[in-house]
């Protein structure tokens, strides 16, 4: 390539026009997906402190969310849900009448274009806080846990969702979802597959949301090691040969590399969850003055994108989709 003074690459970084004319990494309103954390009741809207911003929603003040949502173009909902009641099997999650499958039924009924996503685990939903069964001795039982992640899914299908995302993390949870759905009548029915979900710190914000810290021990065992890339490839490649259809990687930020070596690998669609702890830290910084809120928001979400990621969950899907749609960098 010609080198200086022939070629000088701030001729286009100029202005405005002329960034946005070369720009590389395009981000889209229809990209984004916003988390919702979603309960039973009515009128129902409880603020999560370490989350500014998001709360615990009763259906209908979700459909307010969603209305908004809607408006400024964001693409789509994932939902989290909060029981009543929680027992050692997670028996909630599969319920006809819990507040997820109230929440899609009810969305697909107000704004059929939107894409309703369901979270498929059973963390939020039993009363130890693990993302499956226990064995006698305290331990996930694996094998024990994929029925009743069968169930889950076949129930969220059965509502209405788009699509349903494990989450669990347990081996074979994918061929056993797939199987199910389509057995059930549902094999229309997507598979978003965390296939690369991290035991993360960055999780905690979202573990008071969605209330599901363990009571004891941690995810070590079953959630992937922060340390780990090539795994995350096996992961990856073992969910799609089971019939995911997308692949989402969690959290984003951290895992930047990630998200390119997955993408790269398979050349499927690759989403990428920016975690509770990701806004969490923006949030807490930009108010004590320290970050420009917007502009680091922003940024974020197009380092995600450039990275490989096709689609973003991210808590700022709102506030981010609205400055897309007004043209503000």
């Amino acid at each position: 390539m010609p080198s200086f003074p022939s070629y000088r690459p701030r001729r286009l970084r100029r202005s405005a026009a002329l960034r946005r004319l070369v720009r590389e990494t395009h981000l889209d309103p229809g990209q984004l997906i916003l988390p919702v954390f979603v309960r039973s009741g009515a009128e129902r809207r409880l603020p999560v402190a370490s989350m500014p911003g998001v709360s615990q929603t009763s259906v209908d003040e979700m459909l307010h969310d969603a209305s908004t949502a809607v408006d400024a173009g964001v693409g789509g909902m994932i939902l989290f849900g909060i029981p009543d009641v929680k027992d050692a099997n997670g028996s909630a999650g599969w319920d006809e009448y819990g507040a997820v499958q109230q929440g899609v039924r009810a969305l697909k009924r107000e704004f059929p274009e939107l894409v309703v996503i369901t979270d498929v685990c059973m963390c939020e939903y039993t009363d130890h806080g693990h993302c499956g069964v226990l064995t006698a001795r305290g331990e996930v039982d694996n094998d024990a846990t994929l029925p009743l992640l069968q169930r889950v899914a076949v129930s969220h299908a059965a509502a209405g969702a788009d699509v349903v995302a494990p989450s669990d993390m347990m081996d074979g949870r994918i061929g056993a979802i797939r199987s199910a759905l389509d057995a059930a009548g549902h094999s229309e029915t997507p598979i978003l597959s965390y296939a690369a979900k991290y035991a993360s710190a960055y999780f905690g914000p979202f573990r008071e949301a969605a209330e599901s810290t363990p009571r004891s021990g941690d995810r070590r065992g079953y959630q992937m090691d922060a340390a780990n890339g090539d795994e995350a490839i096996r992961e990856a490649m073992l969910d799609i040969e089971e019939g995911a259809d997308a692949i989402l990687v969690k959290p984003a930020g951290p895992y930047l590399d990630i998200v390119h070596r997955v993408k790269v690998a398979t050349r499927y669609p690759v989403g990428a969850y920016q975690v509770s702890g990701e806004y969490a830290m923006i949030c807490a910084a930009a108010e004590r003055g320290w970050l420009d809120r917007d502009r680091v928001m922003m940024e974020s979400l197009a380092g995600i994108r450039r990275a490989g990621a096709d689609f973003i969950i991210t808590y700022f899907a709102i506030e981010a989709a609205r400055r897309l749609r007004d043209g503000q960098d």
